[in-house]
């Protein structure tokens, strides 16, 4: 088959589209004729390294994939050929106390497929069948693939871990990309206001046509200051900030007095400077999330393959020009999520 694959880590150069080992399915494993992938930051950072993430090489990235079951293994009775799934990347081994309370999430061996172990941006993927959900008829394929990893984050960030409630404000940072963009529109579904910041107009044009009441253009305006103008200085109840290290201090000043922010990446660092006199004189918390449970996947999925959110893709490109759309990724070029498609599917 063909995959995208690199056997070093480093800048996009390390990237190729060549030939891979036909994948066969473990016991509990299925095998995906991948029609559409999509691809998130996490991408950027596995091809360029994460300390203490130690990958077999070659490398197959990718976190996001849709497609119809090929093959299925001898422990597989959830799953047949023909059927329409999608994957989720988040697994544990299980055993543990955490996935036996029924968050995985938690577990100590809690990864990633494409982060810590090879992805599905390939013609074919052998991945556990526990990792797939269905896709329903008339959901198609660029979305299937597209909308997994960020709704789920985005999910559970807001929704339990947040517990978000409906009257409250939220602010999202980075509204055009992938999580940002759904939790837009998972805040707006909830009943919330909605605060999103972009770089660029056309960037805010769309995360209103997504549900963002007001919006903020960070290259013009210092967020914080103009959410105490919005809110006649009270602040927000929720700030959901995924960038790190640039914008934190910004978030914890956006807050309103017993507020939280939230947290599911760091795309600009991860160790920024922080104001614990501010965290504990105005008992804000802060609040980590990664990935979701299965369930509270399923959850949010059925609202998309029911049209009631949806991923927006800025650019679907063949799966051998996958160079060019790691480009876009690091570039922060357009709006919502990049999509990759098999060089056979085209």
């Amino acid at each position: 088959m063909q995959a995208v694959q690199f056997d070093s880590h480093g800048d996009r150069d390390v990237l190729e589209y060549g030939e891979f080992p036909d994948p066969e399915p473990g016991r509990d494993e299925v095998v995906i004729d991948v029609k559409a992938a999509a691809l998130n930051h996490l991408d950027i950072w596995t091809r360029r390294g994460l300390p203490g993430v130690d990958l077999k090489m070659p490398h197959i990235p990718g976190s996001d994939a849709a497609g119809v079951v090929d093959e299925v293994g001898d422990g597989v009775s959830r799953f047949e050929p023909g059927d329409r799934v999608a994957v989720l990347a988040g697994k544990s081994g299980g055993g543990d106390e955490f996935t036996r309370k029924g968050d995985p999430t938690l577990a100590p061996d809690f990864h990633i497929i494409g982060e810590h172990v090879r992805g599905v941006h390939s013609e074919y993927a052998a991945v556990p069948a526990e990792n797939l959900t269905p896709v329903p008829e008339g959901v198609d394929w660029e979305t299937a693939a597209a909308s997994p990893l960020v709704f789920q984050t985005a999910w559970r960030m807001l929704r339990d871990r947040g517990d978000l409630k409906a009257g409250e404000s939220v602010l999202v940072l980075g509204a055009s990309g992938g999580v940002g963009h759904a939790a837009v529109q998972i805040a707006d579904h909830a009943g919330a206001e909605v605060f999103a910041t972009a770089s660029s107009q056309e960037k805010l044009d769309y995360a209103e046509e997504l549900g963002a009441d007001h919006t903020i253009n960070y290259e013009e305006a210092d967020f914080a200051s103009e959410i105490r103008d919005l809110t006649d200085g009270r602040g927000v109840d929720m700030v959901v900030d995924h960038i790190g290290a640039q914008t934190w201090q910004d978030s914890l000043k956006s807050l309103v007095k017993g507020g939280r922010v939230v947290t599911c990446g760091a795309t600009t660092g991860g160790n920024p400077e922080t104001d614990i006199n501010r965290i504990f004189w105005n008992q804000l918390q802060v609040i980590g999330s990664t990935m979701a449970t299965p369930g509270q996947a399923d959850e949010v999925l059925d609202l998309v393959w029911k049209g009631e959110m949806e991923p927006r893709v800025r650019e679907t490109l063949p799966m051998s020009e996958i160079a060019r759309a790691h480009e876009i990724i690091e570039d922060r070029e357009g709006f919502g999520k990049v999509v990759v498609v098999p060089d056979s599917e085209l």
